[in-house]
């Protein structure tokens, strides 16, 4: 995504605290494989780099758009990049690699998922997030595609020999707010006869979608404030995958 959207979370937007905890609950469960060099593919504002770089001697940071300077680490380092390839980047190099809510972004998924392969180094880990396509509310333009548990599962076991596919989930605090926001979005959609947000091209629908999706972030900060303001990261537990998921946890071993 070349431009500012709603597909990026920000600390700075008090009615996006849900997702972006939802975010934070993934980077911190990320903690205990950092070691050594790190990539992240997708770094965004770079508020996960300033976490897991304490934890790595070495950490670079990829994303389409420039990262803040005050969001990277002494030991960071970030380069502007379109992916797949990893253009640049050796083989054999990482020791772990860290992508979270980039996957269903990828035109080349596959693809997408060799690059990260090959620049990790024999016994090295991807772990990676993306959304459960059951949870999901509705359709999302700026996703190539989201999976279901099975496809999930069959393209991670493609290209790694061990996959541990795990789920992020929402406590009662969280699923209360996932039911509200159910509801606001439903009204936002009574008005598609035609079925026209799974008809039209993803790309017509994008900014449409940014504007309906911030708008509704807001009204539901406006109408729950404590709720929306409350959730914190350990509201987003990562366990045994089910259904029920709202984001995959996968942890892969090169």
């Amino acid at each position: 995504m070349g431009i500012q959207t709603a597909e990026r979370s920000s600390a700075l937007d008090a009615s996006e605290n849900p997702i972006y905890q939802r975010h934070m609950a993934a980077y911190k469960a990320a903690i205990p494989w950092m070691k050594g060099s790190v990539l992240e593919v997708g770094c965004g504002e770079g508020y996960g780099m300033k976490l897991l770089a304490r934890h790595c001697q070495q950490y670079l940071g990829i994303d389409k758009i420039p990262v803040p300077n005050l969001q990277v680490p002494s030991n960071a380092r970030t380069l502007q990049m379109t992916v797949p390839p990893l253009g640049g980047i050796n083989s054999n190099q990482f020791d772990a690699v860290v992508t979270f809510q980039v996957i269903e972004h990828i035109e080349d998924d596959l693809g997408f998922l060799k690059e990260i392969h090959r620049v990790l180094q024999p016994g090295g880990i991807l772990i990676l997030t993306t959304p459960n396509r059951l949870m999901s509310l509705t359709r999302n333009p700026w996703h190539v595609r989201e999976y279901d548990p099975d496809a999930m599962r069959q393209i991670l076991e493609s290209v790694f020999g061990q996959v541990d596919l795990r789920g992020v989930f929402g406590n009662d605090k969280v699923m209360n707010y996932y039911e509200r926001n159910k509801a606001s979005v439903r009204k936002f959609t009574r008005w598609d006869f035609f079925n026209l947000q799974y008809r039209l091209p993803r790309r017509w629908l994008q900014v449409p979608y940014d504007l309906a999706n911030r708008l509704n972030r807001r009204m539901l900060k406006h109408k729950n404030n404590h709720l929306v303001s409350h959730i914190g990261s350990d509201d987003y537990p990562i366990n045994a995958l089910t259904t029920m998921a709202l984001d995959y946890f996968a942890v892969c071993t090169k």
